[in-house]
């Protein structure tokens, strides 16, 4: 269970499954549903077990992974890899003989760049290397999608490209606060390299972004007023948590007073709202 990286996953499903409800346009089939979300499950799973097969050197020089099975000797490293690999190809067959061929594919993609163009490529080399890694994880809006039509629609797009715009200013504020274990590790993430200053002025841009593209949902016809007025409540909380922070970063303050994490957990609260709007938003059309 610790290899499959189950909180993660948790983010995942929470984007998964209310594209299915939009998609179908009420309620979908509930047993396509479980079928996709153990799909996804074991899709993830796998690639989150190749991640801690690949990064276990760096992992154990970071505080916050150094308890991880593959650090610990709890697994072996070849019983990591064996049991990642075998995850990505059950999971491609659950997907394909089960759900339809393009959610396989779908899923496999996402795997294959997760596993190799965030973790091997990018990770190491490049301060971008969570913004591009980031599209594995918007992945699953494409899945949940193409599960329900055997097919990907503009709406879906969109969705992804909110989740692709969310994840750096998700992800950012955790790097902050733990930067000493990626500098420590050797892994340039945008904190590591750049003044709180830079990434707070990078968090505020990206937000922006994000809660534009999240409202082209509505004047497309895909929602209607429920989830137009969630998008516009919890994006301008965002903003206004997004703008405190880069106003504590540019006065200089550090620590604990620069309340980073704030923003980190309101982004979980963010994208759950967001997406539950999406799922409740055809029943009050």
């Amino acid at each position: 269970m610790a290899l499959t990286k189950p909180r993660i996953i948790e983010l995942l499903l929470i984007t998964t499954v209310p594209v299915m409800f939009l998609a179908a346009q009420g309620v979908p089939d509930l047993v396509l549903v479980l079928v996709t979300c153990f799909g996804g499950y074991l899709s993830a799973g796998g690639a989150n077990a190749l991640n801690m097969y690949i990064d276990r050197d760096i992992d154990a020089l970071m505080d916050r992974t150094s308890q991880r099975p593959l650090v610990t000797g709890m697994v072996s490293p070849r019983e990591g890899l064996v049991f990642g690999l075998t995850l990505a190809v059950v999971s491609t067959l659950w997907f394909g003989l089960l759900v339809n061929w393009l959610s396989a594919w779908l899923s496999l993609g996402a795997l294959l760049f997760y596993v190799v163009i965030y973790t091997m490529i990018l990770k190491r080399r490049t301060s971008q290397n969570i913004v591009w890694g980031g599209i594995a994880g918007c992945m699953p809006v494409l899945i949940g999608w193409s599960a329900v039509t055997n097919s990907v629609s503009w709406a879906a797009v969109i969705l992804f490209l909110v989740i692709f715009f969310w994840t750096p200013p998700h992800y950012w504020p955790l790097s902050m606060k733990v930067k000493e274990d990626y500098a420590r590790a050797g892994v340039p993430m945008l904190p590591v390299v750049a003044s709180n200053k830079v990434v707070a002025r990078q968090i505020v841009l990206y937000s922006w972004v994000m809660v534009a593209v999240s409202l082209l949902l509505t004047p497309l016809g895909y929602t209607g007023w429920f989830y137009t007025a969630v998008a516009l409540a919890t994006g301008g909380w965002w903003l206004w948590e997004a703008h405190a922070l880069q106003a504590r970063a540019k006065s200089g303050v550090t620590g604990g007073k620069l309340k980073e994490m704030r923003l980190f957990h309101w982004s979980i609260t963010y994208v759950s709202l967001l997406f539950v709007a999406v799922a409740v938003d055809p029943f009050l059309r």
